[in-house]
């Protein structure tokens, strides 16, 4: 285990941008509180130009992405392209996903991942920090912010469970086989590059419902289709009741799951929810 601080940079490319005049994007791996090497990527957003130098923008996006995703996953590129109209973006692979180390747990010690990719995005100098999960990703930044009390200033969960261990639909009973046996395991690391641990939580982490009631006072947006295939509306419902006057329900007409289904026009949305919220309108 490394005795390093969550968010240590442990190989950085600098790719500077000299016709755009922004600043330079970084692709890096940091490493997590319990030693796993996370590939991460900050893309600097719009350049901000105020009595002097160009600054940071004020606000930056740091995106969870779901179950088999990973930050170079076309779907996840997309997602940064929107954001980015609307502040900095750092995005990252879970562990057990694409080139980052160690094994998915599915949402449970995830939330390393992502403290360790909020700290860092943190570092360059934003005002603000804005956590935006899908699915799997949506359950943890609700658990990261309920866990970690000022660590970000505003959440968006979207697509996310709002209980564990669900099997009411036919994709999660798949997803319960990918997950819990060894030719499903099998299936994950080969069919989707996903490398799954073997054993179950032990202790059960604390359920995004549970999470939801702990956020406030930080602006929590809660964003699900009305035709997921993983999760009925009771979900979302479930999330945005709990977290009380603090939390927002958006329920989008015609709206499958995830990443794949948010569009621009409602990613477009998010930022600008998310700027709102944070106290800023216009960087």
């Amino acid at each position: 285990m490394s005795n390093r601080p969550a968010g240590h940079a442990t190989r950085s490319t600098i790719r500077p941008n000299s016709e755009t005049g922004q600043a330079p994007g970084v692709r890096t791996f940091l490493r997590t509180a319990d030693g796993i090497a996370v590939e991460s990527v900050y893309d600097p957003g719009p350049v901000v130009y105020e009595t002097g130098p160009a600054g940071p923008a004020e606000t930056v996006f740091v995106v969870a992405h779901g179950f088999t995703g990973d930050v170079d996953r076309p779907h996840v590129r997309r997602v940064a392209r929107a954001l980015a109209a609307y502040g900095a973006v750092v995005t990252f692979s879970f562990r057990g996903h694409g080139a980052s180390g160690g094994h998915s747990t599915v949402g449970d010690r995830e939330v390393l991942d992502l403290t360790a990719a909020v700290e860092w995005a943190r570092g360059f100098g934003h005002a603000r920090v804005v956590s935006v999960g899908f699915s799997m990703g949506g359950s943890v930044v609700l658990r990261h912010a309920a866990l970690n009390p000022g660590a970000v200033d505003a959440v968006v969960s979207v697509s996310s469970p709002a209980r564990w261990y669900y099997r009411g639909t036919a994709p999660m009973r798949r997803l319960h086989w990918l997950v819990t046996r060894p030719s499903g395991r099998l299936v994950g690391r080969y069919g989707f590059r996903t490398r799954i641990h073997h054993r179950d939580w032990d202790p059960v982490p604390l359920s995004p419902v549970e999470a939801a009631a702990r956020i406030a006072p930080v602006p929590l947006l809660v964003v699900h289709g009305d035709s997921d295939g993983y999760f009925p509306l009771d979900h979302p419902r479930m999330l945005a009741d709990a977290a009380g006057e603090a939390g927002e329900l958006w329920l989008e007409p015609g709206m499958g799951h995830a990443e794949n289904a948010a569009g621009d026009e409602l990613l477009a949305r998010i930022g600008r929810w998310a700027r709102a919220r944070t106290g800023r309108g216009t960087d």
